[in-house]
């Protein structure tokens, strides 16, 4: 498995990591890159993570065998639309995005015969920082990566795309769409916006400034993914708004047990809660793959 030409759509963290992994991993040979600003793509160049910055995604993308969308998700539609008429019919396109029905939705709407090159993609990485400086060729390793495959998929294309995730060090696992919103609405995408919503409570407050300089470890490892990009997470949640309103009600009503708890003074039912939490976690282990030391796309 050898690819003549890389096209990445998007020189950031994610798809910086991408190429380099790929170039050390002996995968590719050249390595073509666009992004929206034209310094990201000449210092993609000075960095040796590209071999050829190009103006257009439809430059880029011309004659690659392999092609990655590492953009936001709102920005797969205009993605989709831009590489189309130069996408080949042999080539294996991927993304990176944290969310899958609606970019899964976007390559529907826009790659028409094309749609069976595109193998959604979703590699649980990142970095707590963005920037195409950060990128560095081991972010894949010993992570998880969601593939979720369609049915206009080939057996073969399926399997090449495993291939590229498990030569970074990646564990390949594979969902439908949906499962996968579901999923990570519960487990990542509603994490971060409690994050999000504790530390605005926080500084909300009269004295909020004075509580934080406070605030020890606890808070630290608690808050640690409220510093994640806010353009990234505010396409995220908004791309899966169904997911998220679903997991917001589980969390509210949890909430209001506490509350209620506290309210009545009832001591017995708020251990029995914090006990219920405790066992969970107390029984809950890291899997293999699903390492993760960032809250910029996990």
């Amino acid at each position: 498995m050898k690819f003549q030409r890389l096209a990445l759509i998007g020189c950031g963290l994610m798809g910086g990591s991408f190429a380099l992994a790929l170039r050390e991993a002996g995968l590719v040979q050249h390595i073509t890159g666009f992004s929206a600003s034209e310094k990201t793509r000449q210092r993609a160049v000075a960095l040796g993570v590209i071999d050829q910055a190009c103006h257009s995604v439809a430059e880029a993308v011309q004659g690659a065998d392999l092609v990655l969308l590492a953009v936001p998700v709102g920005a797969m539609h205009a993605s989709f639309a831009a590489l189309q008429g130069t996408l080949l019919p042999t080539a294996l396109l991927m993304d990176v995005g944290s969310t899958k029905s609606d970019v899964v939705a976007a390559a529907k709407a826009h790659l028409g015969e094309r749609l069976s090159c595109f193998v959604p993609a979703h590699p649980i990485a990142g970095k707590e920082v963005a920037g195409i400086e950060h990128a560095e060729g081991g972010l894949y390793q010993n992570r998880r990566c969601i593939l979720t495959p369609l049915p206009q998929n080939s057996l073969r294309q399926i399997q090449t795309a495993s291939r590229v995730w498990t030569a970074m060090g990646s564990h390949v696992s594979q969902m439908t769409p949906e499962a996968h919103d579901a999923t990570f609405a519960a487990v990542s995408h509603l994490p971060h916006l409690l994050a999000f919503a504790a530390v605005n409570a926080l500084t909300a407050q009269p004295q909020g400034a004075a509580f934080l300089e406070m605030a020890g470890p606890g808070f630290r490892d608690f808050s640690r993914i409220a510093a994640s990009d806010p353009a990234v997470w505010r396409d995220i949640l908004s791309a899966n708004q169904s997911e998220m309103l679903t997991q917001i009600a589980h969390f509210r009503a949890a909430l209001e047990q506490f509350e209620n708890a506290l309210t009545q003074g009832d001591t017995a039912a708020l251990q029995q809660l914090i006990q219920q939490a405790s066992d969970v976690r107390s029984s809950w282990s890291l899997q293999a793959g699903n390492a993760c030391n960032s809250a910029a796309e996990d």
